[in-house]
């Protein structure tokens, strides 16, 4: 009986997954040019995003695309999971610390990534020129603005 039971708990199929997974339930293909853009209202304005798999609010994993503008800043922040980001479209400025200084941070190309802890104190920029990148994380996703008058959600327009 003992070993019926171990054998039972090791069965994926009947063993709880404690592991938030991806999970599509359909091939789905996606093409810039079809995407449902729509106004990112927790980036400053001029931010659109659409949402590939998943669902940000949520707990698990989540895929998006986010597109900005020619030269546009994002403001020191933090960010309550791991993300990693992928240029697709664009140059993509990456800073780290609590003061926008594009001098201390790097531009990133089409195809470039990089990857940032959760909490850890970042600015991103773009170029002169229209980007487009892919964001992975783990929900539920958020956004906390260094200094409360660069949140767009607090009726700043910076």
């Amino acid at each position: 009986m003992f070993a019926a039971v171990l054998i039972a708990l090791a069965n994926p199929a009947w063993a709880a997954d404690p592991i938030e997974r991806l999970a599509v339930s359909d091939m789905q293909a996606f093409r810039l040019g079809q995407l449902d853009w729509q106004a990112e209202t927790s980036l400053p304005p001029g931010a659109q995003s659409a949402l590939l798999v998943g669902n940000p609010s949520q707990d698990g994993v989540f895929v998006v695309m986010l597109k900005f503008p020619p030269n546009y800043p994002i403001p020191a922040h933090t960010h309550p999971f791991s993300e990693v980001i992928t240029v697709l479209k664009g140059k993509l400025g990456n800073g780290m610390g609590k003061t926008f200084d594009k001098a201390r941070g790097e531009v990133l190309q089409a195809g470039d990534s990089f990857a940032l802890p959760a909490e850890h104190a970042h600015y991103v920029w773009t170029e002169d020129e229209e980007t487009i990148v892919q964001l992975i994380a783990t929900g539920p996703w958020g956004i906390s603005y260094l200094d409360p008058a660069d949140d767009p959600r607090n009726g700043s327009k910076r």
